[in-house]
């Protein structure tokens, strides 16, 4: 007590307000609004950014995935077509900020300014005020834009490739005073393009998959009699295979599966796209700049130099004229540029992410090799067996003109890029067909009984999965790193970034993995062989075996598999493709039966897949922006 008395005479010369923490304002912080700017609406940007997480982009999806109950996000939302994206680049884009339903048209390549969200580090004194000012770069331009509010977050403008410094006036400081804090504002907006084939825009993942409906609809057999499976929902015209009328045709098309881009099969599933919108997510300071051109089917001469048919001719309810071709990637990107250089000199091209190869060597012949059951078909449609068909002999004699491809896909996208090709982010393919750490998938019919005509050969299976893995992808790393072999005439120079990290992943996750938590749809209704009505008097009523509706299948529910069967392939996209050398006759038409089962993505990977593909990607694209890298749970895949 006489210690507590002694002290207690000291305690009372101090001032009232010593010894306390005071509120107090040390900075502004700052973050840039709807900064994916694919994206018209800041809500889209949100509903997906509410996801990130330590995992990496997997575990997003497997997230978004789930809070979809298996529809899928970009369905879920509404994000779909050029209603709420930006597509046009020659155009100005209106984006919708939240609270503001008029929205800010701007141009999409070179904006006028960024949207920013600034707030107060710290707190402001008990009904303090606060008032903002903008001075632009040299002092030129200088704006009070919000005057004695609530010290909380605000929104300002400002101008695009110029430095703003954002002042703030708390409580009665007079605006020709000195501001409390300050902060300098120069948003950098990153310029990213999305270049390649199918693996690379995101085939087998529609934004909105194709409904299905409970009755059967018929195909036409080669020589046999007709098998049925299920319809498209929405479709009343004639299920039976007799011949449609033209009204039953349209009535067919109108009802399709929906893509960000129908004639190229683009999707936001696309490991590219993702790639882009995590870099916006993880980084609260920049804008990124998106331009997709990946397209499915391209190859190096045909897709990427050159002009290449489309996927499909029509978008669901699209009347004429449906082209047969678009043009090919490098010409569009340079069109593009040239368009951004119109308004901004200096605006450059930051990062080129590629997938591309895997049709030059005609890898989709080399899964038909695999898939299609040739007593089946081949001996009754010969033209399938000469066009469709291809063997690893082919392929390898194809692999030899690689280099000299890649040399002229080298020398177009070079200046492009400013002389720095490490820029160009080359992502190889994961393998479509391992499980159990690294083992081929088997003889089976399990996912790929949708077609009377579908089997998966083992025997050829291993066959083409070495020659994936021993010669292919090596082949492919050699090209991009200008390793040996690489038909680089200048290794320092020609050397792209390369990704190869996911197919590490892939060892578990072919199309014939299965967990016990795969979706009950899958378990219960895709079997070996006895997935759907054999019984022609049952199959128009109810094609499928299973007790279950078919619009019970959930196309972006987490699985086991990373890679579409031909089975996901119709139930998601059902897709009716362009083939310039095999249109079929009508709707019904036995050549239907095959391609709507695979053009739509099999063998290809699910949004999982793809996630996965853009973890393995983003600490290559993190370190060539210069951007900070983020740990996560994802398996790294990079070499310079």
């Amino acid at each position: 007590m006489r210690c507590a008395a002694a002290v207690l005479p000291l305690l009372l010369l101090i001032p009232a307000d010593r010894g306390f923490a005071q509120p107090s304002i040390s900075g502004i912080n700052w973050t840039v609004k709807s900064r994916f700017r694919l994206f018209k609406n800041e809500s889209d940007f949100n509903a997906v950014a509410r996801f990130h997480r330590p995992g990496g982009v997997l575990a997003e999806e497997t997230a978004l995935a789930i809070a979809s109950n298996g529809i899928g996000w970009v369905a879920q939302h509404g994000i779909v077509a050029a209603p709420r994206l930006c597509l046009d680049a020659a155009k100005p884009c209106r984006r919708i900020y939240a609270g503001d339903d008029e929205g800010v048209a701007e141009s999409y390549l070179s904006p006028s300014s960024h949207r920013v969200e600034v707030e107060p580090n710290g707190t402001a004194p008990a009904g303090a005020l606060c008032t903002w000012r903008l001075v632009t770069e040299g002092g030129a331009s200088t704006a009070v834009v919000k005057r004695d509010r609530p010290c909380g977050k605000h929104v300002v403008d400002v101008p695009y490739g110029k430095t703003t410094q954002v002042q703030l006036f708390v409580a009665t400081h007079p605006e020709d005073s000195q501001p409390t804090v300050t902060a300098d504002i120069k948003v950098r907006d990153i310029l990213i393009a999305g270049l390649g084939d199918s693996t690379a825009s995101g085939e087998g993942n529609p934004d909105v998959a194709i409904g299905l409906d409970a009755a059967g609809f018929c195909f036409l057999r080669f020589g046999v009699p007709e098998h049925w499976r299920p319809s498209r929902a929405g479709y009343n015209g004639n299920h039976s295979c007799t011949v449609p009328s033209e009204e039953d045709a349209l009535a067919w098309s109108r009802i399709g599966a929906r893509w960000m881009d129908h004639q190229c099969h683009r999707s936001l599933y696309s490991y590219q796209i993702r790639v882009a919108l995590e870099l916006a997510i993880e980084n609260p300071q920049i804008a990124v700049t998106y331009l997709p051109l990946a397209c499915s089917g391209a190859a190096i001469d045909r897709g990427m130099l050159n002009r290449q048919d489309v996927r499909e001719r029509c978008a669901p309810g699209q009347s004429a004229p449906c082209p047969t071709e678009v043009p090919g990637q490098i010409e569009r990107l340079r069109h593009i540029l040239d368009l951004a250089h119109q308004r901004d000199r200096d605006r450059k091209l930051d990062l080129v992410l590629l997938t591309v190869g895997a049709n030059d060597i005609d890898f989709s012949g080399l899964v038909a090799n695999v898939m299609i059951d040739r007593a089946s078909i081949l001996q009754r449609l010969p033209v399938i067996r000469d066009r469709v068909i291809s063997n690893v002999d082919q392929a390898r004699r194809r692999a030899t003109e690689l280099p000299g491809r890649f040399a002229a896909l080298r020398r177009q996208l070079k200046p492009l890029v400013g002389n720095r090709l490490e820029r160009v982010v080359y992502v190889s393919y994961g393998h479509p067909a391992l499980h159990d750490n690294g083992q081929p998938c088997r003889t089976t019919r399990l996912g790929f009984d949708v077609h009377p005509a579908f089997t998966i050969d083992g025997s050829l299976l291993r066959t083409t999965s070495d020659f994936v893995i021993n010669e292919f992808f090596p082949r492919l790393k050699a090209l991009a790193t200008c390793e040996r072999g690489g038909g680089c005439a200048s290794p320092d120079e020609d050397r792209m970034t390369f990704v190869d990290g996911h197919q590490a992943e892939f060892r578990h996750h072919g199309f014939c993995a299965q967990a016990d938590d795969d979706p009950p749809f899958d378990r219960a209704c895709f079997t070996d062989g006895r997935s759907f009505q054999t019984d022609l008097r049952r199959a128009p009523e109810r094609p499928l075996t299973c007790a279950h509706s078919p619009s019970a299948f959930r196309p972006y529910a987490p699985r086991k598999r990373w890679i579409r069967t031909a089975n996901d392939s119709y139930f998601t996209a059902m897709t009716y493709p362009y083939i310039r050398h095999l249109q079929p006759e009508h709707i019904h038409d036995a050549l239907w039966g095959v391609a709507s089962a695979v053009y739509g993505g099999a063998l290809h990977p699910t949004a999982q897949g793809y996630a996965a593909m853009a973890d393995a990607a983003l600490p290559a694209a993190r370190r060539l922006l210069g951007l900070p890298q983020v740990q996560t749970s994802a398996v790294p895949g990079s070499s310079p």
